[in-house]
């Protein structure tokens, strides 16, 4: 199963001979393990992991890796916020420092996209220069749109993260080739068209074609974090497999790096919208 993740579709835990497992299975009723050869994956009749072994993914390591990292997007943007004003004086170097640093969190994004093993550094790298643009950002927000954004910004991605997550544990959400296909044509669309509104704006000022504020502003800020809840989706499955297959324990940094960049999605979506809704 590829995910819409860049993390993850450069680097799926379950990949299997150039595809992925999953939807084999659930067309066909059989599963294909990745890591068939590997005697600390999870049997399928006992759900039991056939052997103990440290050195296999776990959902603990899941979660420590994930907590370490959003922790370093957290605090980064907790300090670029103190130390990086935003009043009337400053706010132009704060906002080309935030750049910067929105520009190099990219880069390393798709450097580690690119590798066929994560590395830790990088990973943290990317989300400490994640952290100052958002910081920056989200100063700004709140200093000149509205003073209670930011905190409901933050609730209302905690609340979509733990929506999908329910929903998918409970199995309302199945993730399929038909669920996987949607989601991956419907965010090539958002992208596009976003692309083209930015091109408009640059070049004809404004706001461009109206995709970023008023009515179609809300309208795409809603479809920008339903589709972030889909990625989410797509994304627990990824976990689950590793999980499931005996990835190695290694692979919960990529697990770590690909949730951390669907959150960041969500949340900005999230302000966004929260932006238009507030905003004069």
């Amino acid at each position: 199963m590829r995910s819409s993740n860049p993390v993850f579709s450069r680097r799926g835990f379950s990949r299997d001979n150039g595809g992925y497992a999953g939807f084999d299975a659930q067309q066909a009723g059989t599963a294909t393990n990745p890591y068939a050869t590997n005697p600390y994956a999870t049997d399928p009749q006992t759900g039991m992991p056939q052997a103990a072994n440290r050195n296999v993914m776990t959902i603990d390591d899941v979660v420590s890796r994930t907590a370490m990292t959003l922790g370093t997007v957290v605090l980064t943007a907790v300090l670029a916020w103190i130390a990086l004003p935003v009043d009337p004086a400053n706010v132009n170097k704060s906002y080309g420092i935030a750049i910067g640093a929105a520009l190099i969190a990219f880069v390393l994004a798709m450097v580690q996209s690119f590798k066929r093993k994560p590395v830790p550094a990088l990973i943290l790298a990317y989300a400490a220069f994640e952290g100052v643009f958002l910081g920056v950002i989200s100063s700004a927000t709140s200093t000149y749109i509205s003073p209670g954004v930011v905190i409901q910004a933050v609730l209302g991605t905690m609340c979509v993260f733990a929506g999908v997550l329910f929903a998918y544990k409970m199995r309302w959400i199945r993730v399929t080739r038909r669920f996987y296909g949607f989601v991956m044509a419907a965010a090539m669309g958002f992208m596009l068209l976003m692309v083209v509104n930015l091109l408009f704006s640059v070049f004809g000022g404004g706001d461009g074609l109206g995709f970023r504020s008023g009515g179609l502003g809300i309208l795409f800020g809603v479809i920008g974090i339903i589709l972030g809840a889909c990625f989410l989706a797509l994304d627990f499955k990824q976990v689950e497999d590793g999980v499931q297959y005996g990835a190695p324990r290694e692979e919960s940094w990529l697990a770590a790096f690909g949730l951390t960049m669907t959150l960041v999605w969500i949340y900005l979506e999230m302000l966004r919208l929260l932006s238009i809704l507030k905003g004069d």
